[in-house]
């Protein structure tokens, strides 16, 4: 028996719903807590497998889909983070996010085709998306943590910078990625395209903020302000774009027919 997108409710569901009870039980029971988040990750990737399967194809195409890699990747990192520092906000912020952006395919659910465009049929395809799927899970924990920092204390700034560096380093690796990839489909490293720009853009945002932090220590308040906008940048280049009229010409956009 096949899994396919109508399937995504039940499992979503039972994710969720681990997901939001381990992160209540975390802040009594550790251990249990963490134990049932992990569960419902469990169930989430088992789905995503399945998916994978039934489709022919990696679920990597569509923007339900990235959403779908998003809310798997932002409950990982969560709770690895959680496993790490201990921070109690950690698990919930997780929890709801994940449950925020799988709620969100379950209203918005869009055509999973299970063909792929000449272009996305290269060996580039996984590790691009999966690469900007975690730094994006990465870089959103960063911010959420610098705003935590203003009640818990500067020390958290320090795990903003070492979240933001990775993130930041995982976006140029999938900008790099990216490029060897549209030479062998296109013919060129770079064409300017409106995805490929705001990409760019993102990634010079949270750069500034790493020089920020690194010449300019005590201006907290610049540097925080700097990620928020590095962060809007980076909606902008998942999906925004694809409402831009530079969105008509793109060869980025998920909502680009067969």
């Amino acid at each position: 028996m096949m899994t396919g997108w109508n399937d995504f409710i039940w499992y979503a569901s039972a994710s969720s719903l681990l997901w939001i009870t381990g992160s209540v039980l975390s802040f009594k029971k550790f251990r249990t807590g963490n134990v049932i988040f992990a569960s419902g990750i469990l169930i989430y990737l088992v789905f995503i497998i399945l998916f994978w399967k039934s489709l022919g194809r990696a679920p990597m195409r569509t923007m339900g889909e990235t959403r779908l890699w998003y809310s798997f990747f932002i409950a990982v990192t969560s709770w690895l983070l959680h496993l790490r520092w201990r921070y109690k906000f950690l698990l919930p912020f997780g929890a709801v996010l994940a449950t925020v952006f799988s709620v969100i395919n379950i209203l918005k659910p869009e055509i999973h085709s299970t063909t792929l465009m000449p272009a996305l049929q290269s060996a580039w395809f996984i590790p691009h998306v999966t690469v900007y799927m975690v730094a994006y899970a990465v870089v959103a924990a960063g911010l959420l943590v610098a705003v935590a920092s203003y009640f818990k204390g500067e020390e958290l700034m320090k795990m903003t910078d070492d979240l933001t560096r990775i993130g930041t380093a995982l976006i140029l690796i999938g900008m790099l990625m990216g490029a060897v990839w549209a030479k062998q489909a296109w013919g060129t490293y770079w064409a300017w395209d409106a995805k490929e720009n705001w990409a760019a853009v993102t990634w010079l945002f949270y750069v500034s903020y790493l020089h920020i932090r690194s010449r300019y220590p005590l201006k907290r308040n610049l540097a925080v302000i700097t990620l928020a906008v590095a962060f809007v940048a980076l909606q902008i280049t998942w999906y925004g774009v694809n409402y831009m009229p530079a969105a008509r010409k793109s060869m980025h956009t998920y909502t680009m027919t067969d």
